[in-house]
């Protein structure tokens, strides 16, 4: 998602999410589990293009186990 992004909707794009672009991309390429609220901006912020289960694919179920339902 973050490839189909201007650099500077990247920046603003991260910033909405109180982090910042080099954290994500660090995050993302090393493969590193994500915060649950960072998922939960992530998600939101993307409208759904990102969602927590592609973020968390091995434990979102206990995290948010409302979701289970509709996945």
């Amino acid at each position: 998602y973050l490839k189909t992004l201007s650099p500077d909707e990247q920046k603003a794009f991260a910033i909405l999410r109180e982090t910042s672009i080099g954290y994500l991309r660090k995050a993302l390429s090393a493969k590193q589990v994500l915060g649950a609220e960072l998922c939960v901006l992530i998600e939101q912020n993307s409208e759904s293009q990102v969602t927590r289960q592609d973020l968390r694919p091995n434990d979102w179920m206990k995290i948010w186990p409302e979701l289970q339902v509709a996945a």
